[in-house]
């Protein structure tokens, strides 16, 4: 599919104004390196409810909050109303990945180390990234993070079927989820918003009848249940929200390749959260990133 692909019909958002006054208040980058952190800190949190809520009970958790903090701002109801056939349809197909991805992420994250699955996760974008480098500077700039990025991760094989059969969709699905992304992005900051606020709201019906039980816990204990909302917030609101802002003002395989600053957000947040220093392998690692996405030119640039 190519970056410049037909943008869906506007999706009409009470917020949209506001979010498109937003989205070039400041650089699209800026909004990606928030997205970035927040990325890695909802899982980390999530990791530890999963004793108490279970795996898929945390996914639904997640989605669910996602989807209640999107509804007053977005009005998913309104958006599906006024929006024509294929935009109803991309956003069935977006609202859809969003709630399997997060569910196979999860169900990998709780049988893989969180390295590996980030390993696969990136095997995928990759390839988009691919699809848009039209230059020999482009291509080397892919390679350079590329290389960083195998030597901040333990790619190791797991002897998990069905952890690494979870980890591999998630992967696939995060394809999806940058290619469906940024059709809904080609909208506008403010419709594209909309459009993940309705997406979001098929998520929430996806996942609605998977993880309920598991996540009936988090009712009876108001801890637990501010705790599960604020994982919500952070791994589904805060960086999705910040995605599309980055995505309206960015081609798909420049914010392909950025993706893979993630792994450095990774060692970061380990550092101040986890006290996890990095090698000195990690660091030379951490340069080479930087350095393929400084050297990146944008295919629009």
């Amino acid at each position: 599919m190519d970056d410049q692909a037909q943008a869906p019909t506007a999706i009409p958002a009470l917020a949209g104004p506001v979010f498109g006054r937003l989205a070039t208040s400041l650089p699209p980058h800026v909004w990606f390196g928030v997205s970035a952190v927040f990325h890695y800190l909802g899982p980390a949190f999530a990791v530890l409810l999963f004793p108490h809520v279970g795996v898929l009970g945390m996914a639904w958790l997640r989605i669910v909050t996602a989807a209640l903090v999107f509804a007053p701002l977005t009005r998913p109801w309104t958006a599906f109303a006024r929006a024509d056939r294929q935009t109803r349809l991309l956003l069935l197909g977006f609202g859809a990945c969003l709630g399997v991805m997060n569910c196979a992420f999860y169900l990998a994250l709780y049988r893989l180390p969180i390295s590996l699955v980030a390993a696969i996760e990136f095997v995928g974008t990759i390839g988009v990234a691919l699809v848009g480098v039209r230059s020999p500077r482009n291509f080397a700039a892919l390679a350079v993070a590329v290389i960083g990025t195998l030597l901040l991760i333990d790619v190791k094989w797991s002897s998990d079927p069905i952890g690494l059969f979870w980890a591999f969709l998630n992967g696939a699905l995060f394809v999806g989820y940058i290619v469906l992304g940024h059709r809904v992005s080609r909208a506008g900051a403010g419709d594209g918003i909309a459009g993940l606020g309705a997406a979001m709201a098929v998520a929430f019906l996806i996942v609605l009848p998977i993880g309920f039980t598991d996540a009936l816990p988090a009712f009876s204990a108001p801890p637990l249940l501010i705790a599960a909302i604020g994982v919500g917030i952070c791994s589904s609101v805060i960086p999705y929200i910040c995605d599309q802002l980055a995505m309206s003002r960015l081609p798909r395989s420049s914010f392909a390749l950025m993706l893979s600053l993630l792994p450095v957000t990774a060692t970061l947040i380990g550092v101040i959260v986890l006290r996890q220093i990095p090698s000195l392998t990690d660091c030379i690692g951490i340069a080479l990133v930087v350095a393929g996405v400084a050297f990146h030119k944008p295919a629009n640039a």
